[in-house]
C-alpha cells in the first residue's frame, strides 16, 4: 500500500465510523427533542470534522505531518463553514419540506425510528464513505506532491463557489422586494447550483490528497458517490422539483442556465431578465 500502515489505518477507519455515528446520534437526540430533523444538515459538516480530527489523532507517527495537517485543515475549514451557514440559514424556520415528505412515508407512531434509520444512520454511513480519501491521506507517509497541491487548488475553487454562492443567495433572500423571484445574477447566472458544483470540487480535491498512492486511488468511489448524490440524488433533483412548484420564473431560468457545471447562459446576448 505504498508505505501505508494497513493495520493502523484499519483501526482508524473503525474509529472514524464511530465518530461519525456519535455526531449523527447526538443530532438525532436534538432533532427528536426539538421536533425538527433539519438539524441533521448542520451535523453533516460537523461529522466530517469529527472524522478528520479522529483520523488525524490516530495517524500520528504514521502519516507525513505536512500532509496530515493539510488534510485536517481543508476538512475543518469546509465543514465548519458549511455547518455555520446552514445553522444561520435555518434559525427560526419550520421543518425542511424534504424531511416532511420523507417522514410522511413512515407508519403512524414510527416516524422517530424511521428518521433514525433513513436520515441519521444513513448520513453517518455516507459521511464515512465520502471521507475515505481523507482517512487514507492522513496515513500517507510521504509529503504532499503535485497531485495533492492540485487537489488543494481544486478544493479552493470549490470552497469559493460554495461560499460566494451561499452569500449571494442569502443576500437575495433577505431583500423583501425580491420575494418570489429567481436569482440569476452572480455565480447563479452560470450554474443553477454553484454551491453543489463547489461541493463536488471540494471532494474531488480532497480525493487528490490521497490519489498519489494505489490505496488512495481506490477511494475514487467517494467523490463519484458524492457527485452522483449532488447531481442525481438528494441534491439537485429534489431542490429543483421544489423550486419548479414554488417559483413561476424558475422554468425560464432553468432553460437558459447550466444545471451544474458553470457555463455561459444560453441566449445570454440580448436576453432580458424574467423574474416573477
Amino acid at each position: 500500500m505504498n508505505g501505508i500502515d494497513g493495520g493502523a489505518l484499519l483501526v482508524s477507519t473503525a474509529a472514524c465510523l464511530a465518530a461519525a455515528l456519535a455526531v449523527l446520534l447526538a443530532a438525532f437526540a436534538v432533532g427528536v427533542r426539538r421536533g425538527l430533523h433539519r438539524v441533521v444538515d448542520v451535523a453533516w459538516g460537523l461529522a466530517f470534522c469529527a472524522v478528520a480530527l479522529t483520523g488525524y489523532a490516530l495517524s500520528a507517527g504514521h502519516g507525513d505531518p505536512g500532509r496530515r495537517l493539510l488534510a485536517l485543515l481543508l476538512v475543518l475549514v469546509w465543514g465548519l463553514r458549511l455547518a455555520g451557514h446552514i445553522w444561520r440559514r435555518g434559525r427560526g424556520h419550520p421543518e425542511d419540506p424534504r424531511y416532511q415528505r420523507l417522514l410522511a412515508k413512515a407508519a403512524p407512531g414510527r416516524r422517530t425510528w424511521y428518521a433514525l434509520r433513513m436520515v441519521y444512520l444513513l448520513q453517518a454511513a455516507l459521511v464515512w464513505v465520502v471521507s475515505l480519501p481523507v482517512q487514507v491521506a492522513l496515513f500517507v507517509p510521504h509529503p504532499p506532491g503535485p497531485a495533492a497541491w492540485a487537489g488543494t487548488a481544486l478544493w479552493a475553487v470549490g470552497l469559493g463557489f460554495e461560499a460566494v454562492g451561499d452569500q449571494q443567495l442569502t443576500r437575495f433572500r433577505a431583500d423583501p422586494a425580491r420575494r418570489g423571484q429567481v436569482l440569476d445574477t452572480g455565480l447563479w447566472r452560470y450554474t443553477r447550483h454553484p454551491n453543489y458544483f463547489g461541493d463536488a470540487c471540494v471532494w474531488w480535491g480532497l480525493f487528490l490528497l490521497a490519489a498519489d498512492t494505489p490505496l488512495g486511488l481506490a477511494t475514487v468511489v467517494a467523490p463519484l458517490l458524492m457527485s452522483y448524490l449532488l447531481v442525481n440524488g438528494s441534491g439537485k433533483p429534489m431542490l429543483e422539483r421544489q423550486l419548479q412548484s414554488t417559483k413561476p420564473g424558475y422554468a425560464d431560468y432553468a432553460a437558459r442556465t447550466s444545471g451544474f457545471v458553470p457555463l455561459p447562459p444560453r441566449g445570454a446576448r440580448g436576453h432580458h431578465r424574467k423574474d416573477s
